[in-house]
């Protein structure tokens, strides 16, 4: 019951992604079970094909995150977040309000032991044969160096088992390459993670390297920084497309190719979609959750921190 264009965008993308799955793999959809019948229907499609679970309330826009899952109990969310900490689903997403998905995903599942918070990951596109992540992308608008630390790590872990690189680089972002350069917590981070064994630390990025071939697989950032780079990125397909002008490399900067951000360093998989998600949008943002359950990347996470 997600995004702007619930329920309708939501139904039709999970009948597409129902198309490019295997018959063992259950979507399962949460919300008015009437309305959704009834797209599927439409559709001419089997209703059989999905697991409904109907619930009566919907957590709007205009709900406080945190108190929305104790006054609508019977939310799409609050139920689905629930089946998530029970294991009756192995992953969830959607287009609704980010900051529910953000309370459901510390409150229900709860971070792994030893992340200390965790953050949002964004792909970006870097250049023709080349797809970086970004993180953390809006969840820490503050965040000190260990917390930086743990980004690289988790970004490290999901572009080797997701994104299937098998070495991944990382890069710290900042206003120049010089160790000496930034503010102290990028003076600190950057000390931090040139220190470690277990992350390929490549150096600072500065803004004007981000879409350098040779840039690191892994960027990163506190919350407010990459939330800014991530807006820009966007815009970038915007102004191509409102210039009439069709180029490949500036469709990947199209967020409906990707579907939605991971949650990194929380107990099971969630991902969080654009409100704006068209069916497209939703269909590939429920092929990308199934990546990351079938990646075990909970598990991996969890290997590295012990």
């Amino acid at each position: 019951m997600g995004g702007d264009f619930a329920p309708e965008a939501v139904v039709l993308g999970a009948i597409q992604a129902h198309k490019e799955i295997p018959e063992s793999i259950r979507i399962v959809l949460l919300g008015n079970k009437e309305q959704i019948v009834s797209i599927i229907e439409k559709q001419g499609f089997p209703r059989e094909a999905f697991d409904i679970v109907a619930t009566s309330q919907v957590i709007g826009m205009g709900d406080h995150p945190a108190k929305a899952f104790q006054h609508k109990p019977d939310s799409s969310l609050a139920v689905g977040f629930s089946m998530l900490a029970k294991g009756e689903i192995d992953g969830i997403a959607s287009a609704g309000s980010t900051g529910a998905m953000m309370v459901g995903a510390m409150y229900y599942i709860k971070p792994i032991s030893g992340i200390i918070r965790p953050g949002i990951a964004s792909f970006l596109p870097i250049c023709e044969s080349k797809t970086g992540l970004l993180i953390d992308v809006g969840l820490n608008p503050d965040a000190r160096p260990d917390v930086l630390f743990q980004y690289a790590l988790l970004g490290t872990i999901y572009a080797k088992e997701v994104l299937g690189i098998e070495d991944p680089s990382v890069g710290l972002l900042n206003i120049g390459e010089e160790p000496e350069k930034g503010n102290l917590v990028a003076k600190n981070t950057f000390e931090l993670l040139k220190e470690s064994t277990s992350i390929r630390f490549v150096g600072n990025i500065e803004g004007n390297q981000l879409f350098d071939e040779n840039t690191a697989d892994v960027i990163v950032c506190d919350g407010f920084v990459g939330n800014v780079v991530l807006k820009e990125a966007e815009s970038f397909h915007k102004l191509i497309k409102r210039r009439n002008i069709s180029d490949p490399f500036f469709e990947r900067f199209n967020f409906e190719h990707y579907g939605g951000t991971p949650v990194l360093g929380v107990n099971a998989p969630v991902i969080i979609g654009h409100g704006v998600s068209t069916a497209t949008a939703i269909k590939n943002m429920i092929l990308q959750t199934r990546k990351v359950i079938e990646a075990g990347l909970t598990e991996k996470i969890k290997e590295a921190l012990s």
